[in-house]
């Protein structure tokens, strides 16, 4: 396919997700399921308007647009909070939907007439990953949600293995070239860029997520009780929070998942984990978590070559036998049920499934240029940022695959777990 093909079949394929993610009655597209999200109709409508603004009038405030200016900032999301947004006069559902097809034929018909190879390509690329991005987040909202299930169990995934739980791989010292380029990654956002050669020590890291049966095993030894294993924040966010399991666990054995109550599979990795209860966790287990650096140097570089593989496993692009994306799975994967994932150290499953926390703040790479949407990385860089954030690496089952790659990088707040988040152990050599 031209790229053209390509980014008209991912505007698609991101749409048809959105839809699928609101196709229920005005009451419940207008539903606040928790104060930590935003209805599904406000996310619906923020979707086309980033859309308009982005691809129809070109980023410039100035245009004038579809909606009326007040109607408009409603939509911007630095200025109502997720918890405020239940509150204002938003588009009715049945507006919303009508919007954003008026936008996305406008959009498609833009994307015919752009010469090929076109700059503005990329920023059909973010409009792309941005959607991406909001159908994760109202996955989030959904999983918050109370109510008999509005989703179904989900799609059936691969079997895991027995024997990789608990074990790490080498990953030796030296440089490696962390982050990537346009030239590499056409596609690719402001924080990942631009590459550059660092050195770090050599570390172990795990060969796959921490699973259930290993984090059950940390409760019953009284894990979230002993202050030692805690950090000084983490001990007392998890006194004020009444932390004692990961969200949705219940104290028989069960888990509440989009509604349905079922046993808690030992197999699968751990999620809905706060970045605390991970450092608490990896203290415990006489571990620690990785920095990004480490992180990105397990999943991508391949030092026999010397050089970095676009994904852990090589240069394919990502399908089933390797990866758990796309969000039609509703969980992870089996630990072990990707063996033909691993990179060039040994490490499974590092795109896909949970999203795993970091050590690292988030912080611009040497040489950061901020792209044509400038407030999507700076305002939470270190230093920037009124509140705390840590990254997390390697996506989870609701990414879709089209916008993942191994230097990939999201962040949230340490206390946040209505995240698909698990955790990676990693070791000092």
């Amino acid at each position: 396919m031209t790229s053209h093909e390509v980014l008209a079949t991912e505007l698609t394929r991101a749409r048809d997700r959105t839809l699928r993610l609101v196709d229920f009655d005005d009451a419940e597209v207008r539903r606040q399921y928790d104060p930590l999200m935003s209805p599904l109709v406000w996310d619906l409508a923020h979707i086309g308007q980033q859309e308009e603004f982005w691809l129809l009038r070109g980023g410039d405030p100035t245009r004038p647009g579809l909606l009326s200016p007040q109607v408009n900032e409603l939509y911007d999301a630095f200025v109502h909070s997720r918890a405020s947004r239940v509150d204002l006069p938003l588009l009715p559902p049945t507006d919303a939907r009508a919007y954003c097809e008026t936008v996305r034929g406008k959009t498609l018909d833009a994307l015919g007439a752009l010469p090929d190879g076109h700059p503005d390509a990329f920023t059909f690329g973010m409009v792309i990953s941005h959607e991406n991005q909001h159908d994760e987040t109202m996955l989030q909202a959904l999983s918050l949600r109370t109510g008999a299930p509005l989703l179904d169990r989900g799609a059936a995934l691969p079997a895991g293995r027995s024997g990789v739980a608990g074990t790490s791989v080498l990953v030796p010292g030296g440089e490696f070239v962390l982050g990537v380029d346009a030239l590499t990654e056409p596609f690719s956002l402001d924080n990942e860029r631009p590459a550059h050669v660092v050195d770090i020590p050599a570390f172990r890291i795990g060969r796959v997520p921490v699973s259930n049966r290993e984090w059950r095993e940390f409760i019953d030894d009284g894990g979230y009780g002993q202050r030692r294993w805690w950090s000084e924040q983490g001990w007392a966010h998890r006194q004020q929070a009444g932390l004692t399991a990961p969200l949705f666990w219940s104290g028989d054995g069960t888990r509440t998942r989009f509604g349905h109550v079922e046993d808690i599979p030992d197999d699968e990795p751990v999620q809905h984990i706060t970045y605390f209860e991970a450092e608490a966790y990896a203290a415990w287990a006489g571990a620690r978590l990785p920095t990004e650096m480490e992180w990105e140097k397990a999943c991508a570089w391949d030092p026999a070559a010397g050089s970095r593989r676009r994904y852990p496993w090589g240069a394919s692009e990502p399908t089933t036998d390797v990866a758990n994306l796309g969000g039609d799975a509703l969980r992870p994967a089996p630990v072990g049920a990707y063996p033909a994932s691993a990179s060039a150290y040994g490490a499974e499953q590092m795109l896909g499934d949970v999203w795993e926390w970091t050590t690292s703040a988030l912080r611009p790479w040497p040489g950061f240029t901020p792209m044509i949407y400038d407030r999507y990385s700076q305002p939470f860089f270190e230093g920037v940022a009124t509140g705390d954030y840590r990254v997390l690496r390697g996506g989870s089952w609701a990414v879709a695959a089209s916008i993942l790659r191994p230097s990939f990088r999201n962040w949230d707040h340490p206390i946040r777990r209505q995240i698909f988040s698990g955790v990676r152990l990693a070791w000092d050599v």
